[in-house]
């Protein structure tokens, strides 16, 4: 998905390189642990996406939400912007879980004032046309409709961070 957004914003006319240190499977805790090795020197900002598959595994949105605060205070910490990329917990799981998960994105992004792109798999999720044979991750077509469908949000997250930099 990275290098499809990074294509939308270059036809767009953005000079940016969106660098993928997502790792297959990750969770949030995951991107905290390796967040100093993932995200090097010279960073203007960062997309944090993370969070899907912690709720796949049904883990305490607690334990999602500290990891999550974690990364972007030290993202903060180093004056890298961040745009937050939120998930959705799926109904299967039980009110009292959707509840709790679905508040840590909001909750976070006023915490920090960073902004924020509500669900990351907005016109994909449970769309069999848009997805893999596991009904979970999105096909080409489905990566093709998430990088258009965040293209406003990150073209705006970019020219904030040109503004910055003024």
């Amino acid at each position: 998905m990275p290098a499809a957004l990074e294509r939308r914003l270059r036809a767009a006319g953005l000079d940016v390189r969106i660098e993928n240190a997502g790792v297959s499977g990750d969770t949030a805790s995951g991107g905290l642990d390796r967040l100093d090795w993932a995200v090097g020197e010279g960073v203007d900002g960062v997309i944090v996406a993370l969070g899907a598959n912690d709720m796949l595994r049904g883990i305490d949105p607690e334990r999602t939400q500290q990891a999550l605060d974690g990364i972007i205070r030290q993202l903060k910490a180093k004056r890298i912007d961040v745009l937050l990329v939120g998930m959705l917990a799926s109904p299967s799981l039980g009110r009292d879980y959707v509840e709790k998960f679905n508040k840590i994105y909001p909750m976070l992004a006023e915490r920090y004032d960073v902004p924020l792109y509500p669900f990351l798999l907005e016109g994909v999720a449970q769309n069999r046309q848009l997805n893999l044979a596991d009904g979970i991750h999105p096909n080409r077509a489905g990566v093709e409709v998430i990088a258009k469908a965040l293209e406003p949000a990150v073209a705006r997250f970019v020219e904030q961070i040109s503004r910055k930099a003024q």
